[in-house]
This record gives C-alpha cells, structure tokens and sequence, in this order.
C-alpha cells in the first residue's frame, strides 16, 4: 500500500513537472545593501554569451551613489554579479531601465534622467532620456549621450524608453542604434489637451550622437499614465532592417513600421483590442500593467522573420498573458495565443511580462509574475517558450519561494528576459521580507530549438 501511494505521488510530480517544470538555478544579483532596486533589464553579448549585462533602478549606501540606475555584470554566465555604479554627477532621479547588446558586443544603456516633474515651481527641472555605451562587457562606461534633454523644464516629459540595436546579417542598417518612449505634455496632467505620444529617435555612430527625436505615433493618449495614454513602445528590427513597434493606449495594439532604417514610418494600424486597458490594480502593489514587447525572429530557422508582440489583457475574464504573430511584416496578425496555461477563467493574475526571442534558436521566451497557485498578495514567477513559432508555449515555473507584496513599496513596472543559442535569462524584482526589495536572475539552459533542457 505504501509502495502504491508512493508510485502514485510520483506518477503525479511527473504529470505537474511536465507541463510546469523548475529552473535550474536562480541566483541573486544585488547586493545585500541595494535599497529596492527595481525596474529591470537585461541582455546577452552575442560576441561572448557568458557576458550578461543587466540594469535597475536602486538606492545604494556609501560609498556608492545614493540613487540612480545601476548596472550589473556577469562574466561567467550569471553564476557571479558585480555591481557598477551609475554616472550621475547631477545627482537627477533615474530609472525605467532598458539594455540592448550590438554584434559587435557594444552595450547600450538607455534610461531616464529628470528632476521636478509634479512640482508647482520646482527648484530646478531637467527631464530626458540618456544613454551610455560600454565596449567591455558592462565593467565601465562612456559619459552618456542624451537621446532627449530639456534644460530647466519638466515639459514635456518623457518616460518609458525602450531600445534596440540593428544586428541583422541582411540589413543596410546594421549597427544603428534605435529608441522609442512616451512624451507627455504634462506628466499626470487631468487635462483633456494634454496629450501622449509616442517619440522615435536613432544613432547611426554607435551611440555618439542621436539624430533629433520625432513623432511617430498618428493618435495620441491623455497624460494621467493609465489606459489612454500611450505606453510600452519597444522596437525591434527585422532580417533586413525593417523597425517594427507595437505600443498600448486607447486604441488597443498600435502597430508601427519602417522600411528606411527609421527616418520614416507608415502609418498607425491597430492589430488588436487590449480588454481592461494595459493599466489594472494589483492586490500588494500600487499598480501593475501588460504593457507589449516586440520581438523578431533573426534565426536561419523555419520562423526566420516573425514577428511576434506579448502583452497582458482580461478578454477571458481574468488577466492572461497572450503572443501574437506576423509572418509578413504587421500586414496580417494570428489570433493571440494565451501563454500562461493554468486553467481558463480560474480568476487567477499574470502580470509584467516581457519578451525574448532568440536570434539564434528562434524561439520565444517570456516571463511574467503569476499568482495561479497562491492566494492574496502571494506572487512566484513563470517563464514560459516557444519552440514552434509561437504557436504553443510550455510554461517553467521559476524555482523562488514564493513571497508577499507591500503595495507601500515602489515595485516598477516590468520584468526583463534575454535569450541566445538556447540560453535563456528572466531577471526580475522580488520580495526578500515585508519591506526590501532583490533583483536576481533565473538560469535556463535548453538545447537549442528544443524544450530540453542542458544541465
């Protein structure tokens, strides 16, 4: 009888472990004396994959800067970190991180950099978008180079910077450097003339200059930072230069091209509705998003060339992580795909999600916060792949305890995921106790192309 039950337990952890199996290894990033680090990102060198280089906002003791956005450095494949700290001479607020890795193996740091934003007759103002660039792996960086930079003025603002570095074989464009954010008129402003759009600029020198920012959003959003204001502009580029941006706002899913290499784009097409908006209340934190991330697929595979957007909505009642698809170029879009697969409508939440997909295995990676087998504020982590073009994912619980969320402590906006030849690496913020926040990466090795995974 004994025998039978244990047979049983076993046939049944073999049955879970199949469709939700753990990581290999999560190893912390932070220090023990990061005050909340948060707002995350993170990229492989594709010269020399071992290289990881990730990012976070966080408040540091002495005799590191007091606050800013720090980078983080592995030359071993994520098993040790160094800390690096921000170059921030002003002392200005920083954060809303965003990294991206050339073929040449130059780093790109992109994050904000303003002060005064909310305030009546602020003691000074400043709001832009900087970006510092490393040519050895993440150890030390160049002065930054602002993409956008307004002197003594908070208006308008901009936020929310995403980044992405041309390594297609085929393209024209190859090195370019490309980035994309919401301008606010006003940041918070109730005003129903104060207006979001969406802003595009580029760097053709490896980041020594970026040419003058313009708009390429046709329809704006309102400023109040919620469900009509247009947010989450990630771009990505495709085999042969193409620039592809899919953000969220009142519209649903606005999808952006460029044949050019960026000088100019089409027009607006909305791919899809987003239920419930981007923007929704999360219990243990003091908001939470589904904000979409671009990807292309830049493999010799069978998928070379897809395009594929993850974002987060409630069309099935209950908030679900979806990827949807485009083989030629945004014109026809798939139905989206749920990702997370716990029970349909079982009222359970999957929020902050990112994307990967990797150029050289072609698959498609996400991870997401997931509450489907905890109760209240109790949250794990899921990373989920693709190994056939997006249109089936199994899903890889994250191997962290699960923890609690304090709503009165800042958590950002996003989690971050980088993936090359079959490595893949979530980076995420989490809990350590009540009030202290960690940043720590999840280690997955899969045979390339496959769900296998390498010990």
């Amino acid at each position: 009888m004994i025998r039978l039950k244990r047979f049983a337990v076993i046939l049944i952890l073999l049955s879970f472990s199949a469709h939700y199996t753990l990581a290999q290894r999560v190893v912390r990033v932070t220090e023990p004396t990061a005050i909340q680090p948060a707002e995350v990102a993170i990229a492989i060198n594709p010269k020399n994959p071992d290289n990881l280089i990730g990012a976070s906002f966080q408040t540091a003791r002495p005799p590191l800067p007091m606050a800013g956005s720090f980078t983080y450095v592995t030359m071993d494949g994520g098993l040790t970190w160094k800390t690096v700290a921000p170059q921030d001479p002003q002392n200005f607020v920083q954060g809303d991180d965003a990294m991206a890795i050339a073929s040449n193996g130059t780093a790109y740091h992109a994050h904000l950099s303003f002060d005064g934003i909310r305030v009546q007759r602020p003691r000074r103002a400043e709001s832009g978008i900087i970006v510092s660039t490393s040519r050895d792996g993440g150890l030390t960086w160049a002065d930054p180079v602002p993409a956008i930079d307004h002197i003594n003025s908070v208006t308008p603002f901009e936020d929310k910077p995403g980044i992405v570095t041309d390594n297609a074989n085929g393209s024209s464009y190859k090195g370019n450097v490309y980035l994309a954010w919401t301008r606010f008129d006003v940041y918070g402003s109730p005003d129903p003339q104060c207006h979001s759009q969406i802003y595009f600029s580029r760097s053709t020198d490896g980041g020594k200059t970026f040419a003058m920012p313009f708009r390429i959003s046709d329809t704006g959003g309102d400023c109040l930072d919620s469900d009509n204001t247009v947010e989450g502009a990630v771009p990505a580029v495709g085999p042969k230069g193409e620039i592809y941006i899919v953000w969220a706002g009142p519209l649903g899913l606005v999808f952006k091209k460029s044949t050019d290499g960026g000088l100019t784009f089409g027009k607006d097409k909305v791919i899809g509705p987003m239920p419930g908006g981007w923007d929704f209340p999360m219990p243990g934190l003091d908001r939470a998003n589904g904000m979409p991330v671009t990807g292309v697929d830049l493999s010799n595979g069978p998928h070379k060339g897809t395009l594929y957007v993850n974002w987060i909505d409630e069309r099935n009642g209950d908030l679900d992580v979806f990827v949807a698809s485009s083989s030629d170029g945004g014109e026809t879009w798939t139905q989206p795909v749920r990702v997370n697969d716990d029970p349909l409508k079982n009222g359970k939440a999957q929020f902050f999600t990112w994307m990967a997909v990797d150029p050289v295995d072609g698959s498609v990676n996400t991870v997401f916060y997931d509450r489907r087998d905890t109760e209240g504020t109790m949250t794990r982590l899921t990373m989920a792949r693709s190994t056939d073009g997006g249109r089936t994912f199994v899903n890889h619980k994250i191997d962290l305890a699960p923890f609690s969320c304090n709503e009165r402590v800042f958590f950002g906006d996003y989690s971050g995921i980088a993936a090359y030849d079959g490595r893949v690496v979530p980076i995420f913020m989490h809990f350590v106790d009540e009030r202290r926040l960690a940043v720590s990466v999840a280690l997955f090795k899969f045979k390339p192309g496959t769900q296998e995974k390498i010990n």
